[in-house]
């Protein structure tokens, strides 16, 4: 299905990288860092990009050192770390909470504009999923924002327990709005991608539950490896993965993006936004059923 006359109409599930593809986290950290980076000489005249690539490495270090460190966890210790880097041999004590603060930011961080009409028109031909680099409690924040439903966020919280076995499925909520099937998250693999675990994880769920029609009635047949089709603008945690692991992807390349783009081009298709990748899925429908 993956070979050169292959369309993204061929596909029937989605997995998605939120934040950076759907969520503009550069713009969220960057926002988050600005307090910090002002404090010190150095790092107050970084450009943007410098800010970013700086924390990403350290953020990538400890995801690596630390797998199973719930990830507001990770990002309060990165930010920590950071400000140690730029004191130096200034060993004045820092502020634990302005930590704890920029970790709890996963909440404020903002949708690209494209984000939420482009899932009501994929939500039409596709089951949406999720792998993300995050805890659970903190993506309940940003799917509230994803379901266009952010004035009744109980709907958006995980089910209860901390398993990683336990997976969830937001539409089965009563009243939910979200345009997902499953959320998986790297407190359930107890992986960070790139690691390949986390992939592997939503091979198996797609393979294995009903919903999908994979194992069960469904009228398609075929793996979940030719029918995921992996969106995602970091070519780094998501698109060389997921070539690794034999699945089309696409990559979505945000104008600006710095972070994640140390990896080699190895997607099906291109496209600058989401919102451009739903119109040419609808373009492609309307094609086929003309014929």
């Amino acid at each position: 299905m993956s070979g050169s006359d292959s369309q993204l109409a061929d596909f029937d599930t989605i997995f998605f990288d939120v934040y950076g593809t759907l969520c503009d986290w550069e713009t969220g950290i960057y926002e988050g860092l600005k307090p910090l980076l002002s404090q010190f000489p150095t790092s107050s005249a970084w450009s943007r990009k410098e800010a970013l690539e700086t924390f990403t490495s350290i953020e990538s270090d400890l995801q690596s050192e630390h797998p199973t460190l719930l990830y507001r966890d990770l990002l309060a210790k990165a930010h920590q770390v950071l400000e140690q880097r730029l004191r130096g041999q200034d060993t004045s004590p820092s502020n634990d909470s302005d930590h704890t603060l920029f970790g709890n930011s996963i909440k404020n961080w903002p949708l690209f504009p494209d984000t939420t009409k482009a899932l009501r028109i994929l939500s039409k031909h596709y089951k949406l999923c999720v792998l993300s680099n995050v805890d659970r409690q903190s993506f309940s924040h940003t799917l509230a924002k994803l379901s266009d439903d952010e004035a009744h966020p109980e709907l958006y919280h995980p089910p209860p327990g901390e398993s990683k076995n336990v997976n969830w499925f937001p539409q089965d909520t009563p009243n939910s709005k979200s345009p997902f099937t499953l959320i998986l998250t790297a407190q359930d693999t107890g992986v960070y991608k790139p690691d390949l675990g986390g992939f592997e994880a939503a091979l198996r769920i797609v393979n294995s539950e009903p919903r999908f029609g994979v194992s069960g009635d469904g009228d398609r047949g075929g793996s979940a490896k030719e029918r995921v089709l992996w969106v995602a603008q970091s070519l780094f945690h998501d698109v060389e993965p997921a070539t690794k692991m034999g699945l089309t992807s696409v990559w979505i390349d945000r104008a600006g993006a710095a972070m994640g783009l140390n990896a080699g081009h190895t997607y099906k298709w291109k496209f600058g936004t989401l919102g451009e990748m739903a119109d040419e899925v609808e373009k492609e429908k309307k094609r086929g059923e003309g014929k």
